[in-house]
């Protein structure tokens, strides 16, 4: 079903889109650190909720673009299209409660939750998460078009909408930051508007005619709660294994912060550079959706098998290209950001742990349960993933960060356990059977 061609173009706009998302947050944090150590500590901790958030949206967009996938295998582009709007009424609304509910009561929730930083921290934090959140419902709907033209096979689309946002992102941050010295709202405000400009965008282009998917009208909608239950069977164990694996990494944060500032800046620059780290394997993840989700559509188990193993291939060998890269970069790059001699010795700990452990294990962990998911297994994916990340990341993280005193590195050392952990679970589970016997839509 797919030629290298394809699958190649399916890929490589994947693999620029989530390069793109990554250099922005490396941009934010590198103009907010030009402020003080103080805003990149509170950006970061807001980051940890809203990468909560927005996960749980990307979600609900996986859930849509599966169903829409295998509609579109088996060559029922009615359906698919109606799938679409289902997709896009459902997750519009869902995180307009989010956003009401985030804007009245996220500031007592960031005091709540990181309480015990220093005041300066916990202000930038409350600043930037009352500007950000306006901007969710605007990221949900960009994610669900995104997601619904990757169901198609085109990349390219989220791609260069993507690139359009990310580039008002920065654009906007160095003109507040650095020409207004707004400080961390000029971090948050380029990306509320950039949000809005591309989720408008966005939807406008899916009323395109000629595209497989498409909206035919803004206004009649209308719920069917047959076809939202179809989405909701992937979209809500994916959102929960999301938002648990987000929620651990928040309550691990609140760890991290007990550990004081150096170490929470540190963690905040060493993320950065983990999310470049994965950037191959990822692209790959979200292409393995459309793939596996068509073939699966078509009653082409083998073939789904079959692109799994190849794909999975890429994966490593792209993984272990780049990470090589950066580790041997890593002095050099680290010397971008202005961190305190401290800051930076643990941000280069931090780094070289993640990097070499994406190489090993990291594509198993994360970019073969896609394959799962798009063939309706996403409550074996949400059960192995929640339980490792609360018996390992959290437990273990504890254990090393406190108990041992290791600190921050300990909490990173934890997080490497919980990857080999799921990553055993997925790859059995992907040898045998027993996925490929899940059904979600009707012959």
């Amino acid at each position: 079903m797919f030629t290298n061609q394809k699958l190649k173009q399916l890929i490589i706009p994947l693999v620029i889109e989530q390069i793109l998302a990554v250099l922005v947050g490396m941009a934010d944090i590198m103009m907010v650190s030009s402020v003080s150590e103080a805003a990149v500590s509170g950006v970061s901790l807001v980051d940890s909720i809203s990468i909560l958030i927005i996960n749980i949206f990307a979600a609900l967009a996986t859930g849509g673009a599966v169903v829409a996938a295998q509609y579109l295998g088996r060559q029922q582009e009615e359906q698919a299209c109606f799938s679409a709007k289902q997709l896009i009424l459902c997750t519009t609304v869902i995180s307009a409660v989010i956003m009401v509910a985030f804007l009245l009561f996220g500031q007592p929730l960031i005091s709540l939750i990181f309480g015990k930083v220093e005041p300066e921290v916990l202000s930038s934090a409350q600043t930037y998460l009352f500007i950000t959140s306006m901007s969710y419902p605007f990221i949900a709907l960009y994610n669900s078009c995104a997601a619904l033209y990757r169901a198609m096979g085109n990349s390219r689309i989220s791609m260069v909408t993507s690139l359009i946002m990310n580039s008002l992102n920065i654009a906007g941050n160095a003109l507040l930051i650095y020409g207004f010295g707004m400080g961390v709202e000029g971090a948050a405000i380029p990306t509320l508007i950039s949000r809005i400009v591309c989720a408008v965008l966005i939807v406008v282009m899916l009323r395109h005619r000629q595209d497989q998917i498409r909206l035919d009208s803004y206004f009649h909608l209308g719920f069917d709660w047959p076809m939202i239950k179809r989405i909701l069977q992937i979209g809500v164990p994916n959102g929960l294994e999301n938002g648990m694996f987000q929620i651990g990494k928040i309550l691990v944060q609140s760890l991290v912060a007990v550990f004081g500032t150096a170490s929470i800046a540190a963690n905040a620059v060493a993320n950065n550079f983990a999310s470049m780290e994965v950037i191959p394997a990822a692209a790959i993840g979200l292409g393995l959706v459309t793939v596996v989700g068509q073939c699966v559509g078509a009653g082409k188990i083998e073939e789904a098998r079959y692109y799994t193993k190849k794909l999975m291939k890429w994966a490593y060998m792209a993984s272990i290209a780049l990470n090589i890269c950066i580790l041997l970069g890593a002095n050099v790059l680290l010397k971008l950001y202005h961190l305190s001699p401290e800051t930076l010795d643990i941000a280069f700990k931090l780094l070289f742990i993640h990097g070499f452990f994406v190489m090993v294990i990291w594509p198993v962990s994360f970019t073969l349960p896609n394959a799962l998911r798009a063939a309706n297994d996403a409550r074996f994916t949400m059960s192995v993933s929640i339980a490792s990340m609360w018996i390992c990341r959290i437990g273990l993280s504890y254990v090393f960060g406190l108990g041992l005193g290791l600190g921050v590195v300990g909490v990173w050392l934890a997080m490497i356990c919980d990857w080999f952990v799921r990553s055993a679970f997925f790859a059995l589970r992907f040898r045998g059977d027993r996925w490929t016997r899940r059904q979600l839509i009707e012959s």
